[in-house]
């Protein structure tokens, strides 16, 4: 039990004291670029997959 207790306080240390948290204009502009980025990516899978059925559908009719 001891070993535990002082896993969780070592976390905790290491959490609020040595760590360094971005700040709220830093996520933001980071979540932007994973939303675009996302956007992006989910728009040419889109395309490739509109592609490909056409190409299939040409072969196969």
């Amino acid at each position: 039990m001891g070993n535990l207790t002082a896993y969780v306080r070592e976390s905790f240390d290491e959490l609020t004291q040595k760590m360094t948290w971005p700040t709220w204009q830093n996520l933001q502009e980071t979540t932007t670029v994973v939303l675009v980025g996302t956007a992006i990516l989910a728009a040419v899978i889109f395309i490739m997959d509109l592609a490909s059925n056409q190409i299939l559908h040409l072969i196969y009719k």
